[in-house]
């Protein structure tokens, strides 16, 4: 039983995902023969065609089909066709874009390979109707009363900056409306085929106040029922061996058994969601428009979203809580008018976002307890409560319990202005130019903890468990001849390490793109960005003897020599340790450059376009913190900007308004690529540095034929990404005390260290990770009348083939290739007047897809519990709106 669903499709599943991608690209076939159809019947296919869909990718409402770049967007309608709820919802949908992460609220997606896995920025531009939301972790935006979602495949750094290296994705609200007064409702109850039941109940309202003034708002719970088992661990880890800590030494005296019995619990994944949005339209005069808006959201998951197949199909064994708390909101205001002939725009906003994260670590300590012997001062705390006496004759015998667990705090503030106008639609060309800044902060509070930690009596130093005399030395303090050291190990509170900082960025551009007709049918583009960027990071980083380091500095004094432990309970930064080279601590990085765009597009006939692009994205770079090796401390290089060009070629075309294909062809040249490495002898501790250069090669299509009342539609990508020259790895210096990239590798050859250090991470030609080479989807709906009831059937498909986990090919096969699958989903409603009713089955057949695999910390330590994240199980349910 155990982990074999996702295996058993074979080479049958991937003969049968073959075929998917050839039929989807035969659908371009058809175009010739439907050019030549009938006159008489264009009226009628008018009225039945296709829907225009209006976008904003370039700041300017135009049609989809004359954007000179690949990008896709869903409508209202398909949104609500394909039950989307979340990111990950729609992100399936697109098929450039891949995703990894845990769970909810802990998400990143790409776009066509491009899976940076470091660095301070994300690699993928996520907006808000005009105002970015671009953090690591993206936050889950409930997709209720949306008009909208576009998505910009490739550089967008002319128009939408720094994060948008490989692409963007808009979530565009409904705005008010003046003079209309309108609302709905929609009620869904659902379950997870094997899993817990949940529903959802959202509902909108127009409220046209006067003539030029309107407000909107909307409001939702959502309960998303579990469906990841926390299945009792018997006794056994995940790979049949006794659950039996050794505790760092070889003695069987110490020891301690884990058992999961009081955690354990069917269906423990669940979400609660509950949310809003109120925005309000005002025209306080002909030409003007302004448009504040708020949205808020809080979201509580349980549990871990992926399952361990080494413990069972979505199971897993899980020792403590999982809880995650994400409460955040954004307040924007947009004013749009005419200054004379100019139209401008002016886009403010502010976000605030509070994460409160517990997860389960006691994997790092069974990470702990393998290394062997000589980690007792790791796991061997001494309880206060089995001790007795005091000085010369304390004696301790009871050991806590040493599973550690995670607990984070971090509050994020984005505050966003943006100027634009655009030149007068009378002159012969336009431009839309324009400033932007943005300023950042992210206050970050990790600890890894173990409970009780900071009231322990003492802890057996390294070797004591297996002294000779173990029967008068174990719990006797050092002074009296025995093994314990007295006090506490934790550096604060009950955390054995932490991460406390402050990272300020402030981002400054001015940007311009325009247009020119060269011909009535043949137009030119271009556009620049040019930008500063400034990052700023001061705390600490590390355990009990990182602080105690005299090179750490005591903050309220500014002196170095050390801080004392543990550190204040209810202060944050009382000790400094981010950068000995200055008396502050502060890391700072400051970069400035510019990206650009050229493309021309020739409208070959009406509804029918080709064009060129060549673009340019940047993602800035950063400044690394010491890491502590041996008891040294090692400083660590900056890590350079990443740098992204992308040529393209493509065409968008209509044909008699039934049938639409557009397609684009693509190189990128993504250099100096972020990731972070983690370097031998820092206990998994991590530095973020340049792997080198990679390209990618790939298609893009989507395609919507309409014959009476089917509508097929159908979209894919196809992404063929490599690293360009070998990733050398990054290696220690004792001698420099040091940490840098080597000059120079060789496949096979290691670089001295303990342990020693392969100096070729990957090889010249490795494939990039977390990206399927191929990615698609494809519906088919009828439309028919049932009775005096518009009814509908819609069957669809999604597929995609396997991937690879990680860059680093030794890392990489640890976890282990994900499979490709294919998925169905089906649904069928029926619509009077102003309501309708819909039922639903997503992942009808329950396949058991991988979409990426984690661990809980560092590859090389942790790969042993690494859990498969999957696409949803099977999911059904039913839905009711009413509109009004």
């Amino acid at each position: 039983m155990t982990g074999t669903r996702a295996l058993q499709q074979g080479n049958s599943r991937t003969r049968f995902i073959r075929l998917l991608g050839i039929t989807t690209m035969l659908a371009g076939l058809a175009s010739p023969a439907l050019a030549a159809e009938d006159q008489a019947t264009a009226a009628a296919e008018e009225e039945k065609g296709l829907e225009e869909i209006i976008v904003t990718a370039t700041r300017t409402a135009t049609s989809i089909q004359k954007v000179p770049i690949s990008m896709q967007a869903l409508s209202a309608d398909t949104l609500q066709q394909r039950s989307v709820k979340g990111l990950t919802d729609f992100a399936a949908l697109i098929p450039s874009v891949s995703f990894a992460g845990l769970g909810p609220g802990r998400t990143e997606v790409y776009f066509r390979g491009i899976v940076p896995a470091g660095g301070a920025y994300p690699a993928t531009g996520y907006y808000l109707d005009d105002i970015s939301i671009n953090v690591n972790g993206l936050p889950d935006v409930h997709v209720y009363d949306v008009e909208r979602i576009e998505a910009l495949s490739g550089p967008q750094g002319t128009l939408f900056g720094a994060g948008s290296l490989a692409g963007t994705i808009r979530v565009i609200t409904n705005k008010p409306k003046l003079g209309e007064f309108s609302g709905g409702m929609d009620l869904e109850a659902n379950k997870f085929g094997g899993g817990d039941f949940g529903g959802q109940a959202q509902g909108f309202i127009n409220i046209p106040v006067t003539e030029t003034l309107a407000i909107r708002a909307m409001g939702y719970y959502r309960k998303e029922g579990g469906y990841v088992d926390n299945v009792p661990n018997n006794g056994k880890f995940n790979d049949g061996r006794p659950a039996l800590l050794a505790l760092g030494d070889e003695n069987p005296l110490t020891s301690f058994t884990l058992n999961n019995a009081s955690k354990a619990k069917n269906n423990y994944n669940s979400i609660d969601e509950v949310g809003g949005r109120l925005s309000l339209l005002w025209e306080p005069i002909e030409g003007w428009s302004i448009n504040p808006q708020i949205t808020a959201q809080r979201q509580i998951s349980l549990g871990y979203f992926g399952f361990d197949p080494k413990v069972g199909d979505l199971q897993v064994h899980d020792y403590d809580d999982t809880r995650q708390d994400d409460k955040w909101y954004q307040a924007q205001a947009t004013i749009h008018g005419h200054i004379g002939d100019f139209d401008v725009v002016s886009a403010t906003g502010y976000f605030r976002r509070n994460i409160k994260l517990l997860n389960d670590y006691t994997y790092y300590t069974v990470a702990y307890d393998n290394f062997g012997p000589g980690y007792e001062s790791y796991l061997q705390f001494f309880d206060k409560a089995g001790c007795t006496g005091s000085g010369a004759s304390l004696r301790c015998s009871k050991l806590l319990n040493p599973q550690q667990y995670y607990s984070g705090n971090r509050n994020e503030y984005i505050f966003t202005q943006e100027l634009r106008m655009k030149t007068p639609e009378s002159w012969p060309f336009d431009v839309t130019f324009g400033g932007f800044y943005q300023w950042q902060k992210n206050e970050i509070n990790d600890d890894y903890a173990t409970r009780g930690l900071g009231n322990v009596a003492g802890y057996t130093e390294s070797g004591g468990g297996d002294r000779a005399d173990f029967a008068r030395s174990f719990g006797v303090p050092v002074s009296q001849g025995g093994s314990m050291i007295l006090g506490t190990p934790a550096v604060k509170n009950d955390a054995f390490y932490i991460t406390e900082q402050n990272r300020v960025t402030r981002d400054y551009a001015v940007f311009a793109e325009g247009h020119y007709n060269i011909t009535p049918s043949l137009k030119l583009t271009g556009g620049i960005r040019y930008f500063w960027t400034e990052l700023d990071v001061v705390g600490f980083a590390g355990v009990a003897a990182s602080a105690q380091n005299v090179r750490s500095t005591v903050a309220a004094t500014g002196r170095a020599g050390g801080c004392p432990t543990p550190l204040s309970a209810t202060e944050r930064l009382t000790c400094l340790n981010t950068n000995f080279s200055r008396p502050d601590h502060q890391l700072i990085y400051r970069e400035q450059g510019e990206t650009h765009k050229v493309a021309l597009d020739w409208q070959v006939a009406p509804g029918k376009m080709v064009y060129a692009n060549y673009s340019t994205g940047f993602r800035p770079g950063g400044q690394g913190r010491p890491l502590r090796i041996g008891g040294q401390v090692y400083s660590v290089a900056p890590f350079r900007s990443e740098d992204l060009t992308n040529f393209e070629l493509g065409f968008k075309t209509t044909w008699g308004n039934i049938f639409r294909l557009n397609a684009a062809f693509y190189l990128e040249k993504w250099n100096d690529l972020q990731y972070t490495v983690i370097v031998a002898g820092a206990q998994g501790a991590g530095i973020t540095g340049n792997a080198g250069n990679a390209e990618v090669k790939g298609v893009e299509f989507d395609a919507d034929l309409r014959l009476g009342k089917f509508t097929i539609s159908t979209s894919g990508s196809y992404n063929d990404g490599k690293l360009k020259g070998n990733f050398c790895n990054f290696a220690a210096n004792a001698t420099t005390l040091s940490i840098a990239q080597l000059a120079s590798c060789t496949v096979g050859a290691f670089a001295p260290g303990n342990p020693p250090t392969p100096e070729v991470a990957a090889a010249d030609g490795t494939r990039l990770p977390r990206q399927p080479k191929f990615k698609g989807t494809t519906s088919v709906r009828f439309d028919t009348m049932l009775g005096k009831m518009d009814a509908y059937l819609q069957g669809a498909a999604l597929y995609q083939t396997g991937a690879t986990q990680d860059l680093n090919t030794e890392l990489n096969d640890l976890l282990g290739n994900s499979a490709g699958f294919v998925s169905f989903d089906f649904s069928a409603g029926v619509k009077k007047d102003k309501w309708s009713v819909d039922v639903f089955i997503q992942n009808a057949f329950d396949r058991r897809g991988i979409l990426t695999t984690n661990t809980f910390c560092a590859i090389a330590i942790c790969s042993g519990s690494s859990r498969n994240f999957p696409i949803r199980p099977q999911f059904f349910g039913v839905k009711f709106g009413q509109r009004f």
